[in-house]
């Protein structure tokens, strides 16, 4: 089956199961904490057990007495319980960490996170000790003048570990995707291209990416947001942008030119998306809703 058939194929099937899981499994948004300090910039899936999942979370915030990461663990119905982590006390503090992804094909200890400015930061997490350590700062490359990133995602795409981050763009400006090559032992990416992209939903005060992930297959997800101020009303959606995988001996991106909102929300602002696997995950969202705090919802599975 040729390639782009198998994009077209797997993009209906999430828009359908997307929507059909909307509908059935339809269920409150949960509190995590309130305030401005504890919005959901980025998340990342640490644990999956029974009835039970574990988050690790980044905060945008730029002041030395508030927090840059946290987990949170949601268990059954219940609401989030939230555990804040110390940056390590010897390296310079992180400023707006605005995205945040686990390294395929490490154990779920190992992590990237992304400022908005371009640092991005690799980092260890000892469960045991709930510590953070820091192996290493490295910037994306080429990075324009007026960027302001709220993405970053990796991912195994045909023995390549494959980044994709992104520019949100802001109302008329679109946001810019872009690809490339991550090589962790030299703590380089290389990059390949980038592109254009303008959501139709929401209208107003929209950025137009708001976080990432890539699924295995190469589907990119990405969710949008309007933010008029601290109180909102605020607008999200999610989407399917389109696709990365190899073309020839390169990586290409195949985007989704007609983009449908595969799930719309009011009243919150959605900037952290995790794509959870198996009979009880789905498409979690987090929210960063300013004075009113954060929230988690999921899209699909029973919890």
């Amino acid at each position: 089956m040729p390639r782009f058939t198998r994009l077209i194929i797997n993009i209906v099937i999430s828009a359908a199961l997307l929507i059909i899981s909307g509908q059935v499994w339809a269920q409150n948004w949960r509190p995590v904490r309130g305030g401005i300090p504890f919005g959901i910039s980025g998340m990342a899936l640490l644990e999956q057990q029974n009835n039970s999942l574990d988050f690790l979370i980044v905060h945008d915030n730029k002041q030395k007495n508030q927090g840059r990461l946290a987990i949170i663990s949601i268990k059954g119905k219940n609401q989030p319980e939230y555990f804040p982590l110390k940056w390590p006390n010897n390296t310079e503090l992180p400023i707006d960490l605005e995205a945040l992804t686990f390294i395929p094909g490490k154990i779920n200890s190992f992590f990237i996170a992304l400022s908005s400015s371009g640092q991005a930061y690799y980092i260890k997490l000892e469960r045991s000790k709930n510590t953070i350590s820091l192996i290493k700062e490295l910037d994306l490359p080429n990075i324009p003048q007026t960027s302001n990133f709220e993405a970053f995602a990796l991912q195994n795409i045909e023995g390549k570990l494959v980044a994709v981050w992104g520019h949100r763009g802001e109302g008329e400006q679109p946001a810019t995707i872009y690809w490339g090559l991550l090589d962790l032992s030299r703590y380089k990416i290389t990059p390949i291209g980038d592109a254009s992209l303008k959501v139709p939903f929401p209208s107003g005060n929209v950025r137009h990416i708001s976080d990432l992930k890539v699924d295995p297959a190469g589907i990119v997800y990405i969710t949008s947001a309007s933010d008029p101020g601290d109180d909102g009303p605020f607008q999200s959606a999610v989407y399917v942008a389109g696709y990365i995988g190899s073309s020839g001996n390169k990586i290409a991106w195949r985007p989704n030119l007609r983009l449908v909102p595969l799930y719309r929300f009011d009243y919150h602002k959605v900037e952290a998306i995790e794509l959870v696997p198996g009979a009880e995950g789905g498409v979690f969202v987090g929210t960063d809703d300013e004075n009113l705090g954060s929230y988690v919802y999921i899209l699909g599975g029973s919890n």
